[in-house]
C-alpha cells in the first residue's frame, strides 16, 4: 500500500494549523472569563435613591463602594458605572463569540487534517496513538460545540475544556508523532473501523462531563474562588455532565463489547486481562457506578461527581499509562 507523501504533508500541517486556531481560540475564551469577571464593577451598580434605608431623621444609608472603585456625585457616576458595567459585559460577549467561532473554524481545519491523513494512507485513520490522540480531540470539541448550542450559557467553560484538548494535541504531534503508513496486518480488518472508532467517539464525548465534573467541585468549594467567579451554576454543570455521560455511556460500552468480539477473532478469546481491556474495563465500572449514583439519594451531586471525575482520570490512565509504558497485546498497534 502506497502513502502519498503529498496528502500526509497537508494532513501534518493542517493538524499544526488547528493546534494554532485552538491555541488563539483558548486566549480569547481566557480574555473573555477575565473581562466578564469583573466583580467590582458588578458590585458597583448605581444604587437608587430609595435603596438605602432611611433613618428617623431622614438620613440616607449609602452603599460603600468595593475596593479599588471610585465613586462620584450620584447624579453623574452612577450611570458612568452602569455604562462601564455594560461595556465591559458586551465586550466580554464579543470575545467570547470570537472564540467560538474559532473553535469551530479549528474544528473544520482539524477535521480536514484527519481526512488529508486517510486519503494519504488509503485506510480509516485510526491506525496508532497520533491518529487516535488526534480524533479523540477533534470529537470532544464536537461534543463540546453541540452542548455549548443547547445551552449557551456555559460558554465561558469552553477555557477549561480547549485547555486539556491542547494539551492532549501538542503530545499527539511530539511525543506520539508518527509517520503515514500502513497498519500492521493485525489491525487490517473492519473491526478496526467500528471497535477504534467508537471507542475515540465514547472517549471524546466523556471529556467533556469529565471536565464539568471537576469544574463543579470547584463551584461547590467556592475556592479558588477568582477561578471559579464566572462559572456557571453548580446545577448547570452538574446538568451538563450527566446528559454528557448519558449518551457517552453506551457509545464506550458498545466499543468495549466489539473490543471483545474482535479479540475472539484476532486472538481466540474474548477476554484476557490484557492490561488496556482491564482498565477499559475498570473505567466502565466507574461510569457505571457514577449513573447509578445520580440516581441514589445522598450520591447525586458531590459523590456522583468525584467518580465522574474518577472514570475521566481512568480513560486518561489508559491513554498514557497503560499505552506508553505498559506491554501488552495492544502494544503493537500502538493504541
Amino acid at each position: 500500500m502506497l502513502v502519498d507523501p503529498i496528502m500526509s504533508l497537508w494532513s501534518d500541517r493542517l493538524f499544526q494549523g488547528a493546534v494554532v486556531v485552538y491555541l488563539i481560540a483558548l486566549l480569547v475564551h481566557a480574555a473573555e472569563y477575565v473581562v466578564g469577571r469583573s466583580p467590582s464593577l458588578r458590585a458597583a451598580a448605581p444604587v437608587a435613591a430609595g435603596a438605602g434605608s432611611a433613618s428617623g431623621s431622614g438620613s440616607v444609608a449609602v452603599a460603600t463602594p468595593p475596593e479599588g472603585v471610585t465613586v462620584g456625585p450620584v447624579g453623574d457616576d452612577s450611570a458612568t458605572s452602569d455604562e462601564s458595567v455594560r461595556g465591559r459585559r458586551s465586550r466580554a460577549d464579543r470575545y467570547g463569540r470570537m472564540a467560538v467561532s474559532l473553535t469551530v473554524l479549528g474544528v473544520l481545519v482539524h477535521l480536514a487534517s484527519m481526512v488529508a491523513r486517510g486519503l494519504a494512507v488509503s485506510r480509516w485513520p485510526l491506525g496508532n496513538m497520533y491518529e487516535f490522540t488526534s480524533a479523540l480531540c477533534l470529537l470532544a470539541l464536537v461534543s463540546w460545540l453541540v452542548a455549548l448550542r443547547r445551552i449557551p450559557t456555559i460558554r465561558t467553560v469552553g477555557v477549561f475544556v480547549l485547555a486539556p484538548v491542547l494539551i492532549l494535541m501538542f503530545l499527539a504531534g511530539t511525543v506520539l508523532y508518527a509517520q503515514a503508513a500502513p497498519v500492521v496486518p493485525a489491525l487490517q480488518s473492519y473491526w478496526l473501523i467500528i471497535h477504534v472508532t467508537t471507542i475515540t467517539l465514547g472517549s471524546g464525548l466523556l471529556l467533556v462531563p469529565g471536565v464539568a465534573s471537576v469544574l463543579f467541585l470547584m463551584r461547590r468549594s467556592g475556592r479558588p474562588a477568582r477561578l471559579v467567579a464566572r462559572l456557571p451554576s453548580a446545577d448547570v454543570l452538574d446538568r451538563i455532565a450527566y446528559r454528557v455521560t448519558v449518551v457517552g455511556f453506551p457509545i464506550y460500552t458498545f466499543a468495549v463489547i466489539c473490543g471483545a468480539i474482535w479479540a475472539e477473532a484476532a486472538w481466540g478469546r474474548f477476554w484476557g486481562w490484557d492490561p488496556k481491556e482491564t482498565v477499559a474495563f475498570v473505567a466502565w465500572v466507574i461510569y457505571a457506578a457514577y449513573l447509578h449514583a445520580r440516581a441514589t439519594a445522598g450520591w447525586r451531586t458531590t459523590r456522583a461527581a468525584w467518580i465522574n471525575a474518577a472514570g475521566f482520570a481512568t480513560i486518561l490512565f489508559n491513554l498514557f499509562f497503560i499505552n506508553m509504558v505498559v506491554a501488552g497485546l495492544h502494544s503493537y498497534a500502538g493504541l
